[in-house]
């Protein structure tokens, strides 16, 4: 069995106070057993969150790292200093990366790597745009991102969120047969690649998850949890999809 995994992208959002909103009314809800619940912050608020969160056993992630260990890369944040300040998960390849910041396959490739080195767990994020699923395409593309990105990655320290380009932000979300579908194709690929893997890999959805759909698409036999972006900044409602998970 699979435990279900929330994972809370604040993106370029929140602040010290929806941290510290966010970690009391944690601390009072018992999920963890049940569901591992990651949270995001920028990357100027890990350190605070390790310490506000650490009573919930909510565990931390970035949300981006280099591909570079170390070096005159001003800027960067290596995955060494992630696992330093305590997370656990860092994002990689979300689709604002590659379309804003230019973010090639190969560079999602090096961090994935710089991500397992050490000991953090990467979240390889995989989708399509509205094009390519109009264009019939959504398994090449999709495909083709994971063979680029996990060519020597470990499958046992690993998870993958696919989320559909034209979904993100948009209020529009895959229906639960469409992104089941998707979801049983990547778990499949992992399976032609590493069998072992396969049914242990959490895949997760995301685009547009609130709480009035969470439950419905997270009881599609192939999806694990949500990468939960602009309703992870309420607290109620990212408890009401938390809350939708246990059941899976």
């Amino acid at each position: 069995m699979r435990q279900a995994l929330v994972i809370a992208n604040w993106k370029l959002n929140g602040d010290t106070a929806l941290l510290k909103d966010m970690a009391e009314h944690f601390h009072h809800v018992d999920i963890q057993e049940q569901v591992n619940v990651v949270i995001c912050p920028p990357a100027v608020y890990l350190k605070t969150a390790a310490v506000l969160f650490e009573p919930s056993g909510i565990e931390l992630g970035g949300q981006n790292c280099s591909e570079y260990g170390s070096g005159a890369y001003t800027g960067e944040i290596s995955a060494e200093m992630l696992r330093d300040i305590g997370c656990e998960y860092v994002l990689i390849g979300h689709s604002e990366r590659r379309a804003l910041f230019a973010e090639t396959d190969e560079m999602v490739a090096g961090k994935i790597k710089q991500a397992q080195q050490c000991n953090l767990r990467p979240v390889l994020c995989v989708g399509e745009t509205l094009a390519e699923r109009e264009a019939n395409a959504v398994e090449s593309v999709i495909r083709g991102q994971l063979e680029k990105a996990l060519g020597e990655a470990d499958f046992n320290n690993l998870v993958i969120a696919y989320e559909p380009v034209w979904a993100i932000g948009t209020g529009k979300t895959a229906t639960p047969e469409q992104a089941q579908e998707v979801h049983k194709m990547i778990r499949d690929w992992v399976a032609s690649k590493a069998p072992e893997s396969a049914q242990k890999l959490q895949i997760l959805y995301g685009g547009s998850v609130k709480a009035d759909n969470a439950s419905t698409l997270f009881h599609q036999a192939d999806i694990d949890g949500g990468l939960i972006g602009g309703a992870s900044l309420d607290t109620e409602q990212f408890d009401a999809i938390c809350q939708a998970a246990k059941d899976i």
